[in-house]
């Protein structure tokens, strides 16, 4: 039986087709019945009325329970009185499966409620919105990179080494060794950087910081571009104009969705490079007059990373992503290239979105000598042995070069307006929830 999804409709009016899906919800009046029919690709409602339909479609219409997965016959046409919107004159209803007493009623649940039932709070109408969302930011950011001369290689899972930092990584057997679950793919970009010039890597990565945070997963999906010969403010531009090709994406393909979640439109709308800059110095001096004013309640001093607090405030002085570069590169990666200028502070640049989202994209500029990177590896305790290929890179035609990490996770969350990350991917993986 030949199936039209709800997406086309348009394309069918006045034709009798077939749509198979769920009962999303239902409700009657008498010798008629209002079925809101979903499939996946959208919502539908459908109305039944007893004189035009068989009895036994009739009796169907009426036991039909919420989540059955029906096929379902009728004609689509547009609705009277709402341009744009469809419904469909059922003919004919067959139920495949009637489903059980659903646990997601249409009240109000707790959230940890619907995280347990998360396989099944999927089907709602807020979850299709924000996945929705993710997809078109996922296929933005590989348009982007494909449109602009990257090649996508993939990196390892599994490594044997850590690459920023070894308190928050996931220990795992390998055979007879050690291994770990990857913090980013970025030491393994380096190396195809300087193969292809132009590289990006996208994919699940893990970190096992105990947070609670409304902006931490255990488990979630980067995006890393890494490009030889560029300087700190190569990326800078790269990354603006990055973001700013995702939210003209997101506004121009899922305007539905974000009017779905409630997304105040007009502030993505301002979101267009070029983007302000700020150096550390400056925005500790920022923080430290937030705190004069009590707006912060402890006071930031020099040398510091900044914590959620901090972001949210810095970014809340600017109705577009503002550009925080060149922290002390105490509190940076191992592999961060020095200032020449001054050697103190590390040549870098997190990406701060508006509304209180902090960070969504981290980076910066890669160190280029050997001699250098030795001593960082020893001044951090890690195993030179395991970074014994990534110390050739730096022996057979190193050049400057660097990059960033953008989470998809985050990205979504700042764009859908949301609270909390969790809600930005299908089966969210946090400090106490490892199911469904």
């Amino acid at each position: 039986m030949k199936q039209t999804y709800i997406s086309e409709i348009s394309k069918h009016l006045g034709q009798e087709i077939t749509i198979k899906g769920w009962l999303y919800n239902k409700r009657s009046s008498g010798k008629l019945g209002f079925l809101e029919i979903r499939d996946g690709s959208g919502i539908i409602q459908g109305v039944v009325s007893k004189k035009d339909v068989s009895d036994e479609t009739w009796e169907s219409t009426e036991k039909v329970t919420q989540e059955s997965s029906v096929i379902i016959t009728g004609a689509p046409r547009e609705h009277p009185k709402k341009p744009g919107v469809y419904e469909l004159d059922i003919k004919d209803l067959r139920i495949v499966q009637l489903a059980h007493e659903y646990p997601i009623t249409p009240k109000e649940h707790g959230v940890e409620f619907l995280m347990d039932k998360r396989h099944l709070w999927l089907r709602s109408r807020r979850q299709h919105a924000i996945l929705r969302v993710r997809h078109e930011i996922i296929r933005a950011v590989r348009d982007f990179f494909d449109n602009n001369g990257f090649i996508l290689c993939d990196t390892p899972v599994f490594t044997p080494a850590a690459c920023e930092g070894t308190t928050t990584l996931f220990e795992v057997g390998y055979f007879d060794e050690k291994a770990y679950l990857t913090q980013s793919g970025q030491l393994y970009n380096e190396a195809t950087a300087a193969a292809f010039g132009k590289v990006y890597c996208f994919g699940p990565t893990f970190r096992a910081e105990k947070s609670k945070t409304r902006r931490h997963l255990t488990e979630f999906w980067m995006v890393e571009p890494e490009v030889a010969y560029a300087k700190l403010d190569d990326v800078m531009e790269l990354a603006e104009n990055f973001i700013g090709h995702i939210v003209s994406r997101v506004l121009e393909s899922r305007r539905e969705e974000l009017n779905v979640l409630e997304r105040d439109i007009s502030k993505l709308e301002k979101i267009a490079p070029p983007f302000p800059r700020l150096q550390y110095d400056d925005a500790v001096k920022m923080l430290q007059e937030g705190h004069t004013k009590g707006a912060l309640e402890s006071r930031f001093e020099w040398g510091g990373d900044l914590g959620s607090p901090d972001e949210t405030y810095i970014s809340s002085q600017y109705d577009k992503p503002v550009m925080v570069h060149r922290y002390p590169a105490a509190v940076k990666a191992f592999y961060m290239e020095p200032d020449p200028e001054r050697p103190d502070l590390a040549l870098c640049v997190d990406v701060l979105a508006p509304e209180g989202y902090g960070e969504i994209i981290g980076g910066g500029e890669r160190a280029s000598s050997l001699e250098l990177l030795l001593n960082r590896i020893q001044e951090h305790g890690l195993p030179e042995e395991a970074f014994d290929w990534y110390l050739d890179l730096r022996k057979y035609g190193s050049v400057p070069h660097a990059g960033f990490g953008m989470g998809i996770e985050r990205c979504v969350a700042w764009l859908c307006g949301l609270e909390h990350v969790r809600e930005t991917i299908p089966f969210p993986r946090m400090l106490y929830r490892l199911k469904p």
